[in-house]
């Protein structure tokens, strides 16, 4: 979700303001550049997720390469440093995913970060917890899709869900505005913006079961729904706090309207991993939304 309210790149503060306290071209005034970035990148990712495979793994790949670069740069690490090495451990452990090799490309995660650690991880120096951040939210997305059965619905639902919380929570946050939901970390985001997306995910979830499930329709695909909802959110709210410490209003600019990679893919980092965890605890090839 977007911020109305965050450090500048220089470290000055932007005035805070609420939804409700903005004009009405103000509150809409990226929705524009954001739809046609949507535009473009959506279809993108849910084909290579269609085909799955190579296709879906190189995206993945590449993602993580984005994600490694942008936290470098907010660590204040070049790029080609003895302190970005352990980062290439990012694609290869979505190659040992994509080649069955899930525990191997876990391992090998845990000891890039031990290995990124040696020089100390703390809160003034974050970098190590990059690996695991954007690693495990990798594997996890590679090993969701691996079933023939289940792999694409899962993992198309789980974005469909992530995107709608998204997109509910700009436009119920710009629309009705309200109460701040976490006012320290991101002044912009409300209690009605946070509602709207959940409203949201719990129908992308009664939708998804509708169409994937000839059985008469339950609670479970909306709570799991609104699960997968709470847990998105609670990661674009960690992903505001980091971008408090690091002084910047965007991860980067890769992306119009979006600011970074890490922008946009903030829910997905903490939903992916979750939502395998789950598939783990009901059994490999099960669609989670039937």
């Amino acid at each position: 979700m977007p911020e109305t309210t965050d450090p500048a790149a220089d470290g000055t503060k932007i005035p805070p303001s609420s939804p409700r306290t903005l004009g009405r071209s103000a509150r809409w005034a990226d929705l524009r550049l954001r739809i046609l970035s949507a535009a473009v990148l959506a279809p993108l990712a849910l084909g290579c997720i269609w085909i799955g495979g190579t296709a879906f793994a190189a995206l993945i790949a590449l993602i993580t390469v984005g994600l490694a670069y942008e936290w470098l740069a907010l660590c204040g690490e070049p790029i080609l440093s003895l302190a970005a090495a352990p980062f290439a451990v990012l694609p290869l452990s979505v190659a040992l995913t994509a080649s069955g090799l899930t525990p191997a490309a876990l391992i090998l995660l845990a000891v890039a970060t031990a290995a990124a650690s040696f020089g100390g991880l703390s809160r003034s120096r974050p970098l190590a917890f990059g690996i695991p951040y954007f690693g495990l939210a990798a594997v996890a997305l590679i090993w969701l899709r691996q079933p023939p059965h289940s792999g694409g619905a899962n993992v198309i639902v789980l974005l469909l869900i992530v995107w709608a919380s998204d997109i509910g929570a700009y436009i119920a946050g710009r629309a009705i505005g309200g109460p701040r939901l976490a006012p320290a970390i991101s002044p912009g985001k409300t209690w009605s913006g946070a509602l709207g997306g959940l409203a949201a995910a719990a129908a992308v979830g009664v939708a998804a079961a509708s169409i994937l499930s000839a059985a008469p329709l339950s609670g479970r695909p909306a709570a799991i729904a609104v699960l997968i909802g709470l847990i998105s959110q609670a990661g674009d709210l960690f992903e505001s706090q980091l971008k408090r410490h690091f002084g910047v209003k965007d991860s980067g600019t890769m992306i119009p309207g979006h600011g970074g990679l890490l922008d946009r893919l903030d829910a997905v980092l903490t939903a992916a991993p979750a939502t395998a965890l789950l598939a783990l605890v009901v059994g490999p090839g099960v669609v989670l939304w039937q």
